[in-house]
């Protein structure tokens, strides 16, 4: 095994690790899991890290299509928290984190755990740190539905396969564009319209 093969598998974490590192339940993950399918439509090797408030309620989002490489969580983290930087202020000054981001990555393949989802949860778990928020549920969502890896909590809709919910009965209406940000691209749009 190579040097460089090894720290990527430095850079990933385990179920059991991710399982004892007490990530917060979400309290209704299929709506959070909805919520982002219909928001970004996320087809396989899309990402969708979303920053949720104390009531779990959205307050940013963004999505990204991972790059064709080596599947390492320090690659993984740099893009998370590029998005997060993009997104949402940081919130370092805080003693204790207040809102939690959640990964919700599309992917082919089955359901269960890969060494490319430990690789995610290293870098989610690492991004949360850097940007001072609380690390939350990693999602995966397959052909089969979608799984909170560690928690063993999943459903059959949405997949990577299906429309967004909120367009099922009127199959006329053309769907909103995925939208990324929150609060802080309200902010910066108004400022660039200056």
């Amino acid at each position: 095994m190579s040097a460089d093969s090894a720290n990527r598998l430095a850079r990933m974490l385990e179920p059991a690790e991710w399982s004892a590192a007490g990530i917060p339940l979400l309290r209704n993950p299929r709506e959070v899991v909805s919520g982002l399918h219909a928001r970004h439509r996320p087809t396989p090797t899309t990402a969708v890290v979303a920053v949720l408030d104390p009531e779990e309620r959205l307050r940013a989002s963004a999505s990204f299509t991972r790059r064709a490489s080596a599947a390492d969580g320090w690659v993984f983290r740099n893009s998370l928290l590029a998005q997060l930087r993009r997104v949402i202020p940081h919130d370092l000054r805080r003693r204790t984190p207040v809102r939690t981001a959640v990964l919700l990555y599309c992917r082919d393949g089955e359901a269960r755990w890969t060494q490319e989802d430990g690789a995610w949860m290293w870098g989610l778990r690492d991004a949360c740190t850097l940007h001072g928020l609380r690390c939350g549920a990693y999602i995966t969502l397959t052909r089969d539905g979608w799984q909170v890896l560690g928690e063993g909590r999943g459903g059959r809709r949405p997949s990577s396969g299906s429309r967004p919910e909120a367009f099922l009965e009127t199959a006329e209406t053309e769907p909103p564009p995925p939208r990324t940000g929150g609060a802080a691209s309200d902010v910066l749009r108004r400022a660039a319209a200056r």
